[in-house]
């Protein structure tokens, strides 16, 4: 007997019904017919009986193993459907009716950041991503993904993992392409001890990488400054970043037209100062984030860049503290780009602000739309949403949102 795939779930698996049984299947598609048999609740190799129209054959030869990629069988057009798809569908739970907008879909070999696993084996060392539902990694040699930079350095990066790898655990590997080269930070590695620093010197010399951090003992080459607007920052080890060129364009594009009219913006969640210096080419900013060194990094890049007007920085955890209506009372608008937790006490106190417009920033629908409701039910309207898919090939779903009183 044959199950019908009915819809896909958030995380881009099939959702499968045959009579009153439903089992999630992996790689499959709405209105697929498919066979297989359903351990836990799940369909581990689904056998596609009747594709869909919107099936396509996934041009990566590690598709199959490799878990960085769960939706490369189905077409551009299907996927930039599904992801405004799941926009609407979180909002409609919260009773919010609303149109989406452009989605802007990130182009292959993009992904200027990632994070591969590596483990050192008998014969020399695997670096990729971990197999679907497992901690078994796929040695990759291809991928379509991440920029060609961090392709072509995979051969150094084994070489790396053998040097200072084990065994018995595996290393995190946060590889970000930068204009100065590759910055690395490393997790899980043996202790540094001078022979390994020697070795590892020589290997980051050779490779041309802009800095290698090994569990937080930095080995600087060149500064790995990034562009945010005209200024430069180097971000700290690990740091995040958005994760391609194009969609950190896309992301302040939207912001710019939001809150581009402002004199005195409050950027909250404001990491290294994605948006808060590029902001301040035109605007006084004042920007909030919860850790204190990429706060220290912004400061750098923003004393370092001509031209820019005042930027103010504070150290402050949003989620305990958030900005209250009478601190929010002297911005003309505010920027926030929260965690995948949202920003609930963060939302409650804006509901109750004077701001007169919100440039939200979210990567996650649901609670993105949790806090939505709290921002309408204090006064506010939400207008238009844009979807910004910076993760392609993966259920990860953004979003921009403009809110105004």
């Amino acid at each position: 007997m044959t199950w019908t795939v009915e819809r896909l779930g958030r995380r881009g698996d099939g959702v499968a019904v045959r009579g009153e049984e439903r089992a999630l299947a992996p790689l499959t598609l709405p209105g697929e017919q498919i066979e297989g048999e359903a351990e836990d609740g799940r369909i581990a190799r689904p056998r596609i009986v009747t594709p869909s129209a919107d099936r396509v054959r996934a041009p990566c030869p590690h598709y199959k193993q490799c878990g960085g990629c769960s939706l490369m069988h189905a077409s551009d057009g299907f996927v930039a459907g599904w992801k405004a798809q799941v926009v609407r569908t979180a909002l409609a739970a919260q009773g919010i009716e609303v149109e989406v907008g452009e989605v802007h879909i990130s182009p292959s070999r993009s992904r200027r950041r990632a994070v591969l696993s590596g483990r050192r084996t008998k014969a020399g060392a695997l670096v990729g991503f971990h197999q679907r539902a497992s901690d078994v990694i796929v040695d990759v040699a291809e991928c379509l993904v991440v920029r060609p930079a961090i392709l072509a350095a995979l051969p150094d990066l084994r070489q790396l993992v053998s040097l200072g790898g084990s065994r018995a655990a595996e290393l995190s590997l946060v590889v970000t392409e930068t204009p100065a080269g590759l910055d690395l930070a490393v997790r899980g590695g043996k202790p540094m001890t001078p022979a390994l620093l020697g070795e590892l010197a020589v290997l980051a010399g050779t490779a041309g990488w802009a800095r290698l951090d090994w569990d937080g003992e930095p080995l600087v080459i060149r500064p790995p400054a990034v562009p945010f607007g005209r200024a430069r920052v180097v971000p700290p080890p690990g740091g995040f970043l958005q994760a391609t060129v194009e969609g950190e364009a896309a992301l302040l594009d939207f912001v710019r037209r939001t809150v581009g009219g402002a004199g005195r913006i409050a950027d909250l969640f404001a990491g290294a100062g994605t948006f808060t210096l590029p902001l301040a080419e035109t605007a006084e900013v004042h920007a909030v984030e919860g850790l204190a060194t990429p706060l220290a990094a912004l400061q750098a890049g923003w004393r370092a860049a001509p031209g820019l007007r005042k930027v103010t920085t504070e150290v402050r955890d949003l989620a305990r503290r958030p900005l209250l209506p009478d601190e929010l009372a002297r911005f003309d608008a505010v920027v926030i780009d929260p965690p995948r937790t949202g920003a609930p006490a963060q939302a409650a106190a804006l509901a109750q602000s004077s701001v007169p417009v919100v440039a939200w920033v979210s990567c996650d629908p649901v609670t993105f739309a949790r806090d939505a409701r709290v921002m309408l039910e204090g006064g506010y309207a939400l207008g238009r949403i844009e979807v910004v898919d910076q993760f392609r090939w993966s259920p990860h779903v953004e979003l921009t949102a403009a809110f105004t009183h």
